[in-house]
C-alpha cells in the first residue's frame, strides 16, 4: 500500500464510510419524523443539521492535514464520530439523538484531509483524475445509504446506527496502520511549514479561493444538501403519486422515496471521476470557450471547463422546479439523474483546480473552499423546507444565489497572470518573501 494507488485507495475507502455515516441520518428521516411526530419545518432542519459541523470542521481538517498528515487526522475523524454513532443507537430522547447525529456528521469534514492526502501522491497532470476517483467512489456512500439501508434495516435505524459506527472503528484503525501522508518527505514538509495563520489568512483572501469556494457550494453544497432534503422532498411533495405506485404505508414510501433521492446521488458520484477526466481532456486540448475568462494561464481550460458546469447546474435546478409543478413525478425523476451528472461536472471540475493553484498550501486551501462552500447545504435545504410551495425551492436558489456566484466567478477569473495573487492584501504582506 505505499505507493499511489494503494494511498488513493485507503483515502477512498475512509471516505466512503465517512460519507455513508455522514447521510446516513437522511437515509430514516421518514422514520425518525414519524417517530417524533416532526413537522416539515422539522424535517427541514433535521436534513439541514447534517452540514453544521462541515464548515468549520473542514477548515480545522484542512489544517490538521497538513499540519500532522492526513492519515492522523482521518483515523480521528472515523474514530470519533463512529464511537457517537454506536452511542446515539440507544438513545430514545428526539434532543439528545438530534445533537449526537450532528456530531456524527462530522463524518463528511474527511473530505478534505483525503483531497490533501490524494495531492500529495499524484502529479499535476492527473489530478483532476485522481482527484475525481476519489471523491466520487467515496461519494457513493450516500447514494449507498440512501438505496440500501432503509431495505436492510426497515424503519430500524437504531440497529443501522450501531453497525456503521463498528465498522468505523475498524476503518480507522486500518487508516492510521497503513496510511503515509505524502510521496516524499519534503512534499509532506512544505505542507507543514504552511500550516501557519499568515498562510491562511492570505488564502481565505485570494479572488480565486473565494470564487473556486462558492463554485463549490453550488456543486458540493448543493449535492450534500440535496442528500439531507431529498427523501423527505419526494415523501411529501410527491406523496400521492407515489402511492399510485402501489408503495403503502410509511416503510414503503420511504424505500421509494429514498431510491429516487439515490438517483441524484449515485450520479453526482460516479460521474465525478469522469468529470475530473473531461477537465484533463480540455486541459490537454486548450478549450476555453467562454469570454471574460481568462484564456492564457497554464490551466485556463480547467477554468472553462467549470464554468459549463455552473451554467448546467442552473438550468437543471430551474428544470426539478417545474417538473414538481406540473406533478410529473417520472419527469422529475429524469431531471434529478441528468442533475446529479452535472453536480459531479462542478465538484470534479473544482478540485482539479485547487491543488494546481495553491501547490505549497492544499490542506489549507481544500479546508478553506470545501469547508466554507458546505454552509449551502444548511442553507438549501431551509429555503427548499420554508418555501410555501415545496417544488419552489429549487428555482429561489437558482436564480437568486446561483447566478450572482457565476457572476463573481466571472469576474475573479478574468485575471491573467497569477490570479492566486489577487485578493484583499498584497502577497508580501501577508507572506513577506514565501513563495
Amino acid at each position: 500500500m505505499n505507493n499511489k494507488v494503494g494511498q488513493l485507495l485507503i483515502a477512498t475507502l475512509g471516505f466512503f464510510w465517512c460519507f455513508l455515516l455522514w447521510f446516513s441520518t437522511a437515509a430514516f428521516s421518514p422514520s425518525i419524523a414519524l417517530k417524533f411526530n416532526l413537522t416539515t419545518e422539522q424535517l427541514g432542519i433535521l436534513a439541514s443539521s447534517a452540514i453544521w459541523m462541515a464548515p468549520i470542521g473542514r477548515i480545522v481538517a484542512g489544517w490538521a492535514s497538513d499540519r500532522f498528515g492526513a492519515p492522523k487526522t482521518f483515523a480521528v475523524i472515523l474514530i470519533g464520530t463512529g464511537l457517537v454513532s454506536i452511542h446515539s443507537a440507544f438513545v430514545e430522547d428526539y434532543s439528545i439523538l438530534f445533537i449526537e447525529r450532528v456530531i456524527v456528521a462530522a463524518a463528511g469534514v474527511s473530505f478534505v484531509v483525503g483531497i490533501q492526502h490524494v495531492a500529495q501522491w499524484f502529479e499535476e497532470y492527473e489530478m483532476g483524475t485522481a482527484e475525481g476517483l476519489y471523491a466520487g467512489t467515496g461519494n457513493v456512500g450516500a447514494g449507498v445509504g440512501a438505496l440500501m439501508l432503509p431495505r436492510i434495516y426497515g424503519t430500524n435505524y437504531s440497529d443501522a446506527f450501531l453497525h456503521l459506527g463498528i465498522i468505523a472503528l475498524i476503518i480507522g484503525g486500518f487508516y492510521l496502520w497503513k496510511g503515509i501522508p505524502a510521496k516524499t518527505l519534503q512534499r509532506a514538509a512544505v505542507a507543514r511549514k504552511s500550516a501557519t495563520f499568515r498562510d491562511t489568512v492570505f488564502v481565505w483572501t485570494r479572488w480565486t479561493a473565494i470564487a473556486l469556494m462558492l463554485a463549490y457550494a453550488m456543486s458540493f453544497g448543493l449535492e450534500i444538501a440535496m442528500n439531507a432534503w431529498l427523501p423527505g422532498y419526494y415523501a411529501e411533495g410527491f406523496k400521492e403519486a407515489i402511492s399510485k405506485l402501489g408503495f403503502a404505508g410509511a416503510e414503503q414510501i420511504q424505500i421509494a422515496a429514498g431510491t429516487f433521492a439515490a438517483v441524484q446521488s449515485f450520479n453526482a458520484s460516479l460521474f465525478r471521476p469522469f468529470a475530473g477526466y473531461m477537465s484533463d481532456l480540455w486541459q490537454r486540448k486548450g478549450w476555453t470557450p467562454f469570454p471574460y475568462i481568462a484564456k492564457n494561464l497554464s490551466y485556463a481550460p480547467r477554468i472553462h471547463w467549470l464554468m459549463m458546469a455552473l451554467l448546467l447546474i442552473t438550468v437543471m435546478m430551474v428544470l426539478l422546479t417545474l417538473a414538481g409543478l406540473f406533478g410529473l413525478l417520472h419527469l422529475s425523476v429524469v431531471v434529478l439523474a441528468v442533475f446529479g451528472i452535472c453536480v459531479s461536472f462542478g465538484t470534479g471540475g473544482t478540485f482539479a483546480i485547487v491543488p494546481l493553484i495553491f501547490k505549497n498550501r492544499p490542506g489549507i486551501a481544500t479546508g478553506f473552499i470545501g469547508g466554507v462552500s458546505t454552509v449551502g447545504g444548511i442553507v438549501y435545504p431551509l429555503i427548499f423546507g420554508f418555501s410555501k410551495n415545496i417544488h419552489m425551492g429549487y428555482a429561489y436558489v437558482a436564480l437568486f444565489i446561483f447566478v450572482p456566484i457565476i457572476l463573481f466567478y466571472i469576474w475573479s477569473m478574468r485575471y491573467e497572470i497569477h490570479p492566486e495573487e489577487h485578493g484583499l492584501g498584497s502577497k508580501e504582506y501577508w507572506l513577506g518573501g514565501k513563495a
